[in-house]
């Protein structure tokens, strides 16, 4: 949680929101107040009172996100992995290979810079930057934010992909359909054991990288049953963002999901 890992602190900037002149950014202040955390004395009742209180604020902002994405017809996807799994190049792939079937866009999350921002507008596809500073994860107030900055289309898909990171967001709503957690293969098929509560949170794993399996020692099915072990209810599709193994099932369930958002809005109309 935040207060053991004293997210939050730094600066949060949206590419494209400026209410001054420097740099073009809006500089929106995120920080959970967290930073007592870390004084001397605070007792655990004080650090349980503060993290529920910054996921029940959190849970608010995610609550408004979600009605805005259901009422808009839109699918959205919170992708999350630790640093490296190739989230972002699998991203790029589904986008080039996608986008003239689908309307898409992207909300890139990162702690410094805009360069994946800059890869994903490179497919055609409008993406937004949030820079989180030291914070370690996005939240739904961020995503709140960004959405008035990107414009996305109504009945599209849209993807928040998450800082580089397995533990913080897998607590953090942000009004999203699904959590889509990738793991790649040179990362040790123990992943799941170590951080649970993101293989618990997410309903799909894509397991990447796989045309690296020749050259390494990874156990796919070891792998597999530990995240059943904590999410029996976890999809698995594994896929190379590079070779292309396993696009067509990874597309499949992106449609799938993407007709179900477009049956929830349309009954959501009716009530």
């Amino acid at each position: 949680m935040c207060t053991t890992c004293g997210c939050g602190q730094g600066e949060t900037t949206i590419e494209g929101h400026s209410h001054d002149q420097h740099h073009g950014h809006h500089h929106h202040h995120h920080g959970h107040g967290v930073a007592a955390a870390h004084a001397p004395g605070l007792s655990a009742s004080r650090i349980l009172r503060i993290e529920q209180d910054i996921l029940s604020k959190n849970n608010a902002y995610a609550t408004d996100n979600r009605q805005v994405f259901t009422a808009r017809g839109m699918l959205v996807l919170n992708l999350v992995s630790s640093p490296g799994s190739g989230k972002t190049t699998l991203l790029t792939r589904t986008l080039s290979d996608l986008q003239d079937e689908i309307p898409m866009s992207v909300i890139e999350g990162d702690q410094q810079t805009v360069l994946d921002a800059e890869r994903i507008r490179a497919t055609g596809v409008k993406a937004i930057q949030i820079n989180t500073g030291k914070g370690c994860h996005l939240d739904a107030h961020m995503v709140g934010h960004a959405l008035e900055g990107l414009s996305p289309e109504d009945q599209s898909v849209l993807f928040i992909e998450n800082v580089g990171n397995l533990v913080c967001p897998a607590s953090f709503d942000l009004g999203e359909a699904h959590k889509v957690v990738i793991l790649s293969v040179t990362e040790g098929e123990d992943k799941p054991l170590k951080y649970p509560d993101m293989f618990h949170a997410a309903d799909l794993m894509l397991l990447n990288k796989t045309d690296l399996l020749p050259h390494l020692t990874f156990d796919v099915e070891q792998c597999i049953a530990y995240a059943r072990r904590v999410n029996p209810d976890i999809r698995v599709l594994q896929v190379s963002a590079t070779g292309g193994t396993g696009l067509e099932e990874w597309y499949g369930w992106l449609r799938k999901a993407r007709e179900a958002a477009l049956t929830s809005s349309r009954d959501a109309v009716v009530a």
